[in-house]
C-alpha cells in the first residue's frame, strides 16, 4: 500500500527483487488501508491524498536516471518494474487510465463496482510507454476439488472468513464446516454472499463453465485467483486442478 511507505522505499525494495529475479516481478499499487494500520506504521492519515503523485514519483524512481536528478533508488533505478493499479472503486480505474497502466480490480472481495470501473478504465485509457492499450485483471475466488461436494465444503472456509470480517472478528482461516447455515445469520448470509459474488467452487468438470460468464462479461485479459482454503495441500491441489481445467 503506497500510502504506508514512501515511493523511494518501495522502489528500492522492488528494485532489489527485480535485480534478484529479473522479469519475474511486477508491482501493484492500491490506495487503501485502515486507520489503525496507518497509525502503527507511523504514517500521516493525509498521505493517501498524494497517492497519484506518489505513483508518478515511484514510476520515475524505477525508470532511467534523468539529468540533474538528485534522488536515486539503488537498487531500483532503471529496473523499470511494471506498475499496476489495484483497486475496488472508480478512483483506481480513473488513475490507471490516466497513467496508461494495467488495472486489477479486487472483485474477489468487493465486486459491486466491477463493471462500472472496468468500463471507465477502458473508456478513458491513455496509451503510455508501459502499455499501448487497456489491460484488465479481474480478481475472483476459485476453489476446485475432485468432487463438487468437496469443493462446496472447502468453500465454507471463505464464507466463514468473510462473515467474521462483517462481524469485526478477523483471524486465521477457519477449517471448513459441513453446515454453513448454522454459522451465519440470514442478514450475514445476504451481505457475505454479495461480497462473494465473484467467487466460484466446483470440480475440474464444472469450474471452467462457472468462470466463463465472469470472463465474458468483463472481457478480462487475465484473472487473479484467490483460494482461501484451510488445508495447505488442498489449496495447492485446488490451483493444480484449476490450471488443468482452464488449459
Amino acid at each position: 500500500m503506497l500510502p504506508n511507505h514512501s515511493p523511494i522505499v518501495i522502489a528500492e525494495q522492488f528494485g532489489t527483487l527485480a535485480t534478484l529475479f529479473p522479469d519475474r516481478i511486477d508491482l501493484g499499487r492500491a490506495p487503501g488501508t485502515d486507520q489503525r494500520t496507518l497509525q502503527a506504521l507511523r504514517r500521516d492519515p493525509e498521505s493517501s491524498k498524494f497517492f497519484s503523485q506518489d505513483v508518478v514519483e515511484l514510476q520515475a524512481l524505477l525508470g532511467p536516471p534523468q539529468e540533474n536528478q538528485v534522488i536515486h533508488a539503488i537498487p531500483g533505478e532503471d529496473t523499470n518494474v511494471p506498475l499496476w493499479i489495484l483497486g475496488s472503486s472508480l478512483f483506481g480505474a480513473q488513475l490507471a487510465a490516466m497513467l496508461g497502466l494495467p488495472y486489477a480490480f479486487a472483485s474477489h472481495f468487493a465486486p459491486q463496482a466491477l463493471m462500472q470501473a472496468v468500463s471507465v478504465y477502458r473508456e478513458r485509457f491513455e496509451p503510455s510507454a508501459q502499455l499501448a492499450k487497456p489491460y484488465v485483471m479481474v480478481g475472483c475466488n476459485a476453489i476446485v476439488s475432485d468432487t463438487e461436494d468437496e469443493a462446496r465444503r472447502l468453500f465454507t472456509t471463505a464464507q466463514q472468513q468473510f462473515t467474521r470480517m462483517v462481524r469485526g472478528t478477523r483471524g486465521q482461516l477457519p477449517p471448513p464446516v459441513d453446515d454453513i447455515e448454522s454459522f451465519w445469520s440470514p442478514m450475514e448470509k445476504t451481505q457475505v454472499s454479495s461480497m462473494l459474488a465473484c467467487s466460484f467452487y466446483g470440480s475440474t468438470a464444472t469450474i471452467k463453465a462457472k468462470l466463463a460468464p465472469l470472463i465474458e462479461a468483463t472481457g478480462a485479459d487475465e484473472l487473479i485467483v484467490a483460494a482461501a482454503i484451510w488445508d495447505h495441500q488442498a489449496r495447492v491441489r485446488s490451483f493444480e486442478l484449476l490450471a488443468q481445467a482452464m488449459d
